[in-house]
């Protein structure tokens, strides 16, 4: 079975991996670690797949001098470690041994206790790699020995060195001329989303699936060979994990600061995972939350577009959505109301609270231990205005005040009108 064309041309230095400047660029910490010559300390590697992770920890055992064993936290037991331990003993383990433990998360509290105390003692160094943040999915006591580095999606400018380095090896390997298109590199770089291991599958099969030429003859790679081949733009949407709620978030927040550019995109992007439920419920909760009283009229009108998407269903649903979302970006913003039920429930959290006045109370009678009789409410109809002076919050927080006026046109109309009369 061949070996593929990822593996065979993984970089063997830190100067030949693309992308992760941050840690490994002339001044990044990460290269300073591995090339120090002392100590290596416990690494945990988060970020998502085809950055990197691996290369560069088979990098660190190359240049720590340690013997490298990999396991997946999905497949992996307690007892594949007490049996790479074992192998402390053989000579080729004389400068300790170096522990790559892919998707660590997997890995449960139980067994990652029982990690923690080879890597505490020294018998092994751990680099452990995650596509979900460790924060969440690792055992504090193993956190609080590790350093983590986060790896970030390759940008397409160095995807793209990725992609020709791949290129010039296959041309080397099958001592072949690739004619590419204009636009071929970058082409197969974008559609990658990130991911170079993506990426070099895309150039074995651009490959394999062009024209064979004549004799003597360059081969041909095409915008509509690379087309062919070519995953569809990686959406990383990993339902339940990291992607998916910073995805959501980065929408929420882009209609919150009124970008419709960014909203769209992130609109796109969830839709194009097939998450048409989230969309819509986080453009809901949008209009209520941060366009709120500035226009109320929104919140009914979203609904509507919502309402729409779900019963035209995909791919159209795109276009209320699409309405929605550039309405409530559009639309003057104000949190009052959320920022007033916020401080209610605050209130009631911390037990400042009390009972409901008298006159507010459903019944219509008064007990023997009542010295004041009566419910004293007063109907505001029955008044000019509509209103009158009367206390509605208990005695206890009788004074207190939750809904600030936004300032924008709606509220400040609403309050001079109140002040004209209240007063």
């Amino acid at each position: 079975m061949a070996t593929p064309l990822a593996e065979r041309i993984r970089p063997q230095a830190l100067e030949e991996v693309v992308g992760q400047k941050h840690l490994i660029g002339e001044n990044g910490p990460l290269r300073h670690i591995l090339s120090s010559g002392g100590d290596l300390p416990n690494l945990i590697f988060y970020g998502p797949p085809g950055t990197g992770k691996t290369t560069i920890a088979e990098i660190a055992a190359k240049l720590t001098e340690r013997k490298i064993f990999k396991l997946n936290g999905t497949s992996a037991s307690i007892s594949d470690i007490r049996q790479i331990v074992a192998s402390l003993d053989t000579i080729d383990s004389r400068n300790g041994i170096l522990l790559y433990l892919d998707e660590i998360q997997y890995f449960n509290k139980k067994q990652q206790q029982i990690l923690l105390q080879y890597i505490e003692d020294g018998r092994i160094t751990l680099i452990a790699s995650t596509t979900e943040n460790p924060y969440f999915y690792i055992y504090p006591a193993v956190l609080s020995r590790s350093i983590v580095f986060e790896f970030k999606p390759v940008d397409t400018e160095e995807m793209k060195l990725a992609v020709l380095r791949a290129f010039n090896i296959l041309s080397e390997e099958q001592n072949t001329i690739f004619d590419l298109e204009n636009g071929v590199i970058e082409q197969i770089a974008r559609s990658a989303g990130g991911d170079v291991r993506t990426a070099i599958n895309t150039v074995e099969a651009a490959v394999l699936a062009a024209p064979v030429p004549p004799p003597n003859a360059h081969k041909q790679i095409t915008m509509d060979t690379a087309a062919s081949v070519a995953r569809q733009t990686v959406i990383r949407y990993d339902q339940g994990g990291d992607e998916h709620y910073d995805l959501l978030s980065a929408f929420q927040k882009s209609m919150r600061g009124s970008d419709a550019n960014a909203a769209i995109h992130y609109l796109a992007r969830i839709l194009e995972a097939g998450d048409l439920p989230s969309a819509a419920r986080r453009l809901m909760v949008c209009a209520c939350e941060d366009v709120g009283l500035a226009y109320p009229q929104i919140i009914p009108i979203v609904k509507a577009a919502v309402d729409i998407a779900f019963q035209v269903g995909m791919p159209e649903a795109r276009i209320p959505l699409a309405d929605a979302v550039v309405l409530v970006c559009n639309s003057p913003k104000s949190n009052s109301a959320y920022q007033a039920i916020n401080a209610a429930f605050e209130d009631l959290r911390t037990g400042h609270t009390g009972s409901i006045p008298r006159q507010l109370q459903n019944k219509h009678y008064d007990g023997a231990d009542n010295r004041k009789k009566g419910q004293f409410y007063q109907y505001p109809h029955d008044f000019p205005n509509h209103w009158l002076r009367q206390q509605y919050l208990p005695d206890a927080i009788k004074d207190r005040v939750y809904y600030e006026f936004g300032d924008n046109k709606n509220e400040q109309a609403a309050k001079e009108y109140w002040s004209k009369i209240k007063k």
